[in-house]
């Protein structure tokens, strides 16, 4: 199959939050597009959005438990978008990014399913003025981000400029390699490091708060 013949392939699931299900499709096999007349841009930044992670469904029903009203809430490499919608759903003003146009065209598919608005934006951490410019927020969202160094080093600089004094962070994470030395990081700069468990035993949920400035 053709990747192009696999953006069209797709499955409808659904996954159970606190008030509710979630709708949502996505393609049926994420492994197919890869793109090979792209490879290196492929390899350097797999099509991950396209798979449900346990950790971004934990993510949405962590979020699900909340009333977010009167929140600006910022989602970073949203995927498929489901902790966005989530947070949409429970009251919050939610923009969704992500560094691939597909990740925000399946996000604002899922969301209009929802009935849940959702604004979509394309964003690379490596060059994040424009998003920076639309912050800061109350409360910053990522789901299964810390699994290279790449991804940790830009989200140690990044997420102070992202979030109110008075915010917090919010990433769900089963267990990635890097999470030891982000800790590490965020525990000697950061006001409040926690890491609680979710209802997985093989996900966890790092909160951050008090940001360094």
């Amino acid at each position: 199959m053709r990747a192009a013949d696999a953006h069209r392939d797709l499955v409808v699931k659904s996954i159970d939050l606190h008030t509710g299900s979630l709708r949502f499709i996505r393609p049926r096999d994420a492994a197919v597009l890869l793109d090979l007349e792209d490879v290196a841009v492929d390899e350097a930044y797999p099509p991950y959005w396209a798979k449900l992670w346990p950790s971004g469904v934990e993510l949405a029903h962590q979020l699900s438990t909340h009333d977010w009203s009167g929140t600006s809430v910022v989602e970073l490499g949203c995927g498929l978008g489901l902790p966005a919608i989530a947070a949409a759903l429970a009251g919050g003003t939610v923009l969704a990014t992500d560094r691939a146009p597909d990740a925000l065209t399946f996000t604002a598919a899922n969301a209009g399913a929802n009935h849940a608005e959702v604004e979509t934006a394309l964003c690379s951490w490596d060059a994040p003025e424009p998003l920076v410019a639309r912050g800061p927020w109350h409360l910053v969202l990522a789901s299964d981000v810390l699994y290279e160094r790449r991804n940790s080093d830009q989200l140690i600089a990044l997420l102070p400029r992202l979030v109110t004094d008075d915010g917090a962070v919010w990433i769900a994470d089963p267990g990635r390699e890097m999470v030891p030395e982000f800790l590490d990081v965020t525990r000697a700069t950061w006001r409040t490091v926690e890491v609680v468990p979710t209802r997985r035993q093989d996900v966890q949920l790092i909160r951050l708060a008090g940001p360094p400035r």
